[in-house]
């Protein structure tokens, strides 16, 4: 079912230049060494940190920069934009009454990125 998702934990995006980390912020919430989290956590820039550089043509400063060097592709600052909450979930647990967040959950972005976990922080809890 895949390990616990905990603040602290290592993300990357498809379009991101580096990683980022989840922040989860400790309201009503199950704890362990750290909050753990849920599919909610998925605000931007307050739980999903930016990417480094962007580098989808979705993104409107990047299309406008590539644009303006006549079609090279042009990276920008990353502004995390989430279409939604974390999917699947672990919708049999529920902290603070929604459902948990695992591992093998993923955040699509609305410039294209799918952002998913390449260390979910927990060791040890299995969810």
């Amino acid at each position: 079912m895949g390990l616990c998702v905990t603040g602290g934990a290592v993300m990357t995006c498809t379009f991101g230049m580096a990683p980022s980390t989840l922040t989860v912020l400790p309201l009503a919430r199950a704890m362990s060494a750290m909050p753990l989290a849920t599919i909610m956590d998925n605000v931007p820039m307050v739980n999903i940190l930016p990417f480094g550089m962007c580098s989808s043509l979705l993104n409107p400063t990047v299309a406008s920069a590539t644009s303006a060097a006549m079609g090279v592709l042009t990276p920008m600052p990353c502004v995390p934009v989430p279409a939604g909450p974390w999917t699947p979930g672990v919708p049999q647990v529920q902290i603070g009454g929604k459902p948990a967040l695992n591992d093998q959950c993923k955040l699509m972005c609305s410039y294209g990125g799918t952002i998913q976990f390449t260390n979910s922080g927990c060791m040890t809890i299995q969810l």
